[in-house]
């Protein structure tokens, strides 16, 4: 299984790709964004680990462009760059997973194997189940196409936002716990940041709600979770 490793550290890509390596995938290294694009078309990997602050191309750009035709492949940045609003920018670029450095080889393998299979479970219930949709309120959520509607207007969904909305959906009127979120939308292998999923639902309001300020799908229970309450 092919992984693109993409950063201009040639000490952190020769770490990164010896890594992967000893697990028994195949790294496909790059030293740059333009670089790690051509590489992506031409390879077709099964997941990209991309450094932010690259020469030519950064990191963002890489994942817009793959983003822009491939809704599926995990992206995971790699960055010393770790400020809130570097997380956030790359999540709503829709990447899957954002690893500060520096980080062990056992948390980077483990992160690398969740998205994976996560991918993996995507692709087969995408092939297997027909075609769902659920309302919620003014949301009408097609989660096998990742995208739902609101008056009309289609609004993309990222497959974490999308597990996040079937979770709501199935348990409407009760509160869903933290932890639930987590283990069910983010894997038990997956090692979130305190704030993690706060995050992630204020991106998902501001695509989802009329006004993200008084939300209606997604209402905060505080000490526990969130709640769809229907």
């Amino acid at each position: 299984m092919k992984i693109l490793v993409a950063d201009d550290d040639p000490l952190t890509l020769e770490a990164v790709c010896a890594c992967l390596a000893d697990d028994g995938f195949t790294a496909v290294p790059a030293r740059d964004g333009v670089e790690a694009l051509e590489l992506w078309r031409r390879e077709k990997p099964s997941l990209l680990c991309l450094d932010i602050m690259m020469p030519r191309l950064d990191g963002y750009g890489v994942c817009r462009q793959v983003r822009a035709v491939d809704g599926g492949v995990p992206v995971l940045f790699v960055s010393a760059k770790n400020e809130e609003i570097d997380v956030v920018v790359g999540l709503e670029l829709g990447a899957d997973d954002f690893i500060r450095k520096p980080f062990g080889k056992r948390e980077l393998l483990a992160r690398v194997r969740a998205a994976l299979r996560r991918s993996a479970l995507r692709e087969s219930q995408r092939q297997n189940q027909a075609l769902r949709r659920f309302v919620l309120k003014h949301l009408t959520v097609f989660p096998d196409e990742l995208r739902a509607e609101r008056g009309g207007v289609s609004v993309d969904l990222t497959p974490r936002e999308a597990s996040v909305l079937s979770l709501l959906h199935e348990n409407a009127g009760r509160p869903v716990h933290r932890d639930t979120f987590l283990d069910r939308c983010w894997g038990l292998d997956y090692f979130p940041e305190s704030r993690t999923l706060d995050q992630h639902i204020a991106q998902l309001r501001r695509k989802i709600e009329v006004n993200p300020e008084v939300p209606v799908i997604i209402e905060t229970v505080r000490g526990i979770g969130y709640r769809f309450r229907g």
